[in-house]
This record gives structure tokens, C-alpha cells and sequence, in this order.
């Protein structure tokens, strides 16, 4: 062996590494050295079960040759040799750390590690422990920078899809089936949050679900909507999968259905609150009580989409009102059980299609301690400023925004229709 091959040898050696610490253990394959590159952004959604292999080339393609960074709360290494040779796709290194408490956030190698990443997985497990451990850390900080000002992708399945969105089940008292959640959509194992969490914008107001293969998911997927709209006034939206099914989101907002059908029946689903219905809440949405959000069978606006091997069904997360390759369904719930009905293209008028003015809608009450009606005909996007122009809260909205997580005080709401925008002065108190 040459001086010269020697050199280039150990400049180019890949390593596979092992380092454990008390707080997490890591597990590393690849070159070293860190490289930047580029990252293309999106977010990719994997509804369970073993990867979409299809989905996760999109994912790495998405890091541009980066370095990949899996983040879990349990397990080991099962990504690493998947990611970094199996697909295909040239990346820089994949490691895998795996938390094994909530004192890892405050490890200096792991914000490190976050930095220098072009792309973040969560892999599956227990959401809560990514909730508990991660929420409202130095951790949360970076990721959510990393997805902002650099552009990452990010990713998970299973546990790791159910924290992507603005709104999310923490699974804090452990899982709920369908059946539990309809018959009392109040039960305590119903832990919906829309604390700020992972910050993905365009799933700001959508709550994800997983699995949906089982037959035990759906129903709760509705009735973690209604609490939403219910406590938090906002337009609530849903994404969800089947196992083996992924959804891919790049950053105009496309969202590409992968699995491995016809080969096999791989769904997604993105759900909304029906437009079309005037006052669309529930009918009854109360402790004890089964659940009954029917609106003469028209409750929820459903497309469906098959998850094909070359992604090449989609839906418009900009509208939510096309796709390619799916159907529309209507479904609904009365005396706590789930119906589903096929239906037509959702037809509603769009932000983009009217100005708003300050006699589009009525603020009030103003001050308040916790809601602000605003009646709107249209979808709006609503920001409150503090008087330094410091953003605190962003919702879409057409009724109410729900403001009781703001502190006392004066504020600025500004509402946009994506052509104009409207300020007005709210006082919580």
C-alpha cells in the first residue's frame, strides 16, 4: 500500500462506532468528519410497522448527502446500516442516540449533533417519552431552528409521526382505542396538547394519527379533532397512515403518498372540519357522553389516497382541496360510532379568494380571559404580537381563537386572508 493511497484511506475510512454515556448512547456509522451541505427540507410521515422503502429514499435525498441524526427513546442501532447502505442513497454518516433519560437534552454532544444534522428521524416507541423529555428544551430549540433557519428534514414513524404536528396525543396515560374515546371523549387517557412543540408549518394546525390500518384508530382521530376545536377554536385538520404508508411533504406544501399498492391496500388520509356545514362543532362533545358530531352525515370532509410505489398520488396541503389519485368521503359520528360515506370534492371559498376587512368579522368579547370570537366567513390566518413585535401565537382560524396560554396583558392580533391583513388591539386579562 502506497503513502499516498494510505492518505487518502484514512481521510475517507467509515467508522461504525459505539459511545455510551449515562443519559444516552449513541451509535454511529460513517465518515467522521461532518460535512454541510444543503438540505432540500419537507417532512415525511410513516404510519407504522416497517419503513416504506421508497419514502425513506425521498427522505435521505431530502438531506442532500448530509448527515443523518435518529433520534429515539428506546432501542438501538436498527436505522444506521438501513439508512446509511441499504437504500442506495450517498449520505455522510446516520447516527443513531437513543435517550435514556430526560437529562440527555442537556448534553452539549447531542446539541452538537442537532447543529450539524441535515436531517432528523424519530423513530417509533412511546411519544410521551418524546414529549416529556424533549418539550420545552434547549433540544426542542434547536430542532425547531434547524427546521426553520436551515431547512432540515424531518421525519418519524409510528410515535415519531405523532409528534410532527401543531396538535398532537401525547399518549400521557398510555394509549386510547377508538371505542374508549367515542364512548367518553373526555376519558383521561385522551391527552390532547397543542403546546408548541416540533414547529412544522404547514402542519401548524393539523393533529396526526398512525396505524390506521387498525380499526381502533379512526374514531379517536375524530374525537382528538372535536376536543381541538372544541378548546382551542382552531380549523383543525388530520393526517394519517396506514402501516407501511408514508407521507412526504416537500416545501411546496405537496404531500406524496408512499406504499405498495396495488400490491398491497396502503392508505393515507388527510382529514378536515367541513367547510361546506355552517357552525361545524359537534352536537354533543361532553364528559360521560358518546360522542355525537354529525351534521346531517357531512361532520368531516375525508380524501384518501392510495400509497403507490413511486409516490405519484398527492394532496394539496396549501388548499386541502385537490389531490391526484384519491376520493372523497364524508364521515360523521352519531351515538359514538363511526360512519363513513364516499362524497364529492370539498368545495369552499378559499384564503386566497377574498380580501379580509375589518367588517368580515366581529372581535369579541375584548378584553377576555380565554376566547375571541371572530364569526368570519372566510379562513384566516391569525398572528398575536406582543407590543415589541415579538410573535407568541399563530393560528388559521374562522371562528374563534383560543388565547387563554397568553399571559396577561396587551397585544397585537393581526388577521391575513393571504391578500391583506387587519390589526386590531386585544387585552387578555
Amino acid at each position: 500500500m502506497n503513502k499516498l493511497f494510505t492518505s487518502l484511506f484514512t481521510i475517507q475510512m467509515l467508522f461504525s462506532v459505539n459511545i455510551f454515556c449515562q443519559n444516552y448512547t449513541s451509535y454511529f456509522t460513517g465518515n467522521t468528519n461532518n460535512i454541510s451541505t444543503s438540505p432540500l427540507g419537507g417532512i415525511c410521515l410513516m404510519g407504522g410497522s416497517t419503513e416504506d422503502d421508497n419514502a425513506m429514499r425521498w427522505f435521505l435525498e431530502q438531506a442532500n448527502g448530509g448527515d443523518i441524526l435518529v433520534l429515539r427513546t428506546s432501542g438501538s442501532d436498527g436505522y444506521n446500516e438501513y439508512l446509511y447502505s441499504q437504500l442506495g442513497i450517498s449520505v455522510n454518516s446516520v447516527e443513531t442516540i437513543v435517550f435514556n433519560s430526560s437529562s440527555a437534552v442537556n448534553e452539549n454532544y447531542i446539541h452538537e449533533k442537532i447543529l450539524g444534522a441535515e436531517a432528523i428521524w424519530f423513530a417509533g416507541g412511546n411519544q410521551w417519552n418524546y414529549v416529556n423529555y424533549i418539550r420545552d428544551t434547549e433540544v426542542n430549540i434547536l430542532i425547531n431552528e434547524a427546521i426553520s433557519e436551515r431547512n432540515i428534514v424531518i421525519g418519524g414513524t409510528s410515535a415519531g409521526m405523532a409528534i410532527m404536528g401543531g396538535y398532537y396525543f401525547t399518549a400521557q396515560n398510555g394509549t386510547v382505542t377508538s371505542d374508549v374515546a367515542m364512548s367518553n371523549p373526555f376519558d383521561n387517557r385522551v391527552q390532547v396538547d397543542g403546546d408548541p412543540f416540533l414547529q412544522n408549518e404547514i402542519l401548524t394546525n393539523v393533529i396526526t394519527d398512525q396505524h390506521y390500518d387498525d380499526p381502533n384508530r379512526k374514531g379517536r382521530h375524530i374525537v382528538f379533532m372535536s376536543r381541538i376545536l372544541l378548546e382551542y377554536g382552531a380549523p383543525v385538520a388530520g393526517i394519517a397512515c396506514d402501516e407501511y404508508t408514508a407521507v412526504c411533504i416537500d416545501n411546496t406544501g405537496n404531500a406524496m403518498v408512499f406504499g405498495e399498492y396495488p400490491d398491497y391496500d396502503d392508505n393515507a388520509y388527510f382529514l378536515q372540519v367541513n367547510c361546506e356545514v355552517a357552525e361545524n362543532y359537534p352536537e354533543t362533545c361532553s364528559p360521560g357522553q358518546e360522542l355525537e358530531w354529525n351534521q346531517n352525515n357531512s361532520a368531516i370532509k375525508v380524501y384518501q389516497v392510495k400509497g403507490t410505489y413511486e409516490g405519484e398520488n398527492s394532496f394539496d396541503l396549501n388548499s386541502w382541496d385537490s389531490g391526484i389519485g384519491g376520493v372523497w368521503h364524508n364521515w360523521y359520528v352519531s351515538n359514538g360510532e363511526l360512519f363513513e360515506n364516499q362524497s364529492t370534492e370539498i368545495q369552499c371559498q378559499s384564503m386566497s379568494t377574498a380580501q379580509v376587512t375589518n367588517t368580515d368579522f366581529a372581535i369579541y368579547p375584548n378584553p377576555t380571559t380565554d376566547l375571541i370570537y371572530l364569526n368570519s366567513e372566510i379562513l384566516l390566518e391569525a398572528v398575536i404580537s406582543d407590543l415589541s413585535g415579538k410573535e407568541v401565537l399563530r393560528r388559521k382560524v374562522r371562528k374563534n381563537l383560543n388565547i387563554s396560554s397568553l399571559e396577561k396583558g396587551t397585544y397585537i392580533l393581526t388577521l391575513s386572508d393571504g391578500l391583506s391583513s387587519y390589526n386590531h388591539k386585544i387585552i387578555k386579562k
